[in-house]
């Protein structure tokens, strides 16, 4: 850690939630070998801390007024950190891109729930199943997408309180 003597003894104190989101953004960052910028990190800390996807609207208004980045460069850095494999896009029906980072509580392909009320976008991450797709000679499939959709637990008809809940949301 930067900052740190060797003759001091570092603090026991665990760093606060948002302060550990960026810690995880500049390592996952760095671990790509690329060049590591302010608006990466403050883009996927965001990501990070955020409990579902996020439209770019949504974190736009979550980054810290005080660093200046404009939208195209939000949108840029979106789509740096889903190539990278960092992040996830979601599309909705409603047009809109959700984004989450990637990696951080799941790995490879998963399912999500989109409310269709509310709109939000969780992961699934009990449910991994590779399906099985019959394809035309010669097609070969790169990637799935499965999208359940229906209500939320606070959009729904209130019944009995249901003691589940998901393991991650976005």
């Amino acid at each position: 850690m930067a900052g740190l003597c060797c003759n001091r003894a570092m603090s026991t104190n665990p760093p606060s939630p948002a302060k550990r989101h960026y810690l995880q953004a500049d390592t996952l960052i760095r671990s790509t070998g690329a060049r590591l910028t302010r608006p990466r990190v403050e883009v996927l800390a965001a990501l990070l801390a955020a409990e579902q996807a996020l439209s770019h609207h949504e974190l736009e208004e979550r980054i810290d007024r005080s660093v200046d980045i404009d939208r195209v460069t939000i949108y840029r850095v979106l789509d740096w950190l889903t190539a990278q494999g960092l992040a996830h896009r979601i599309a909705g029906d409603d047009r809109v891109r959700r984004f989450n980072a990637a990696g951080h509580a799941h790995e490879g392909a998963h399912a999500h729930f989109q409310c269709e009320r509310c709109g939000t976008v969780l992961c699934l991450d009990e449910f991994s199943a590779d399906p099985v797709v019959r394809l035309p000679r010669g097609f070969r499939p790169q990637h799935y997408e499965l999208t359940v959709k229906g209500l939320c637990a606070g959009c729904g008809p209130s019944r009995r309180a249901d003691t589940r809940t998901p393991a991650h949301r976005h």
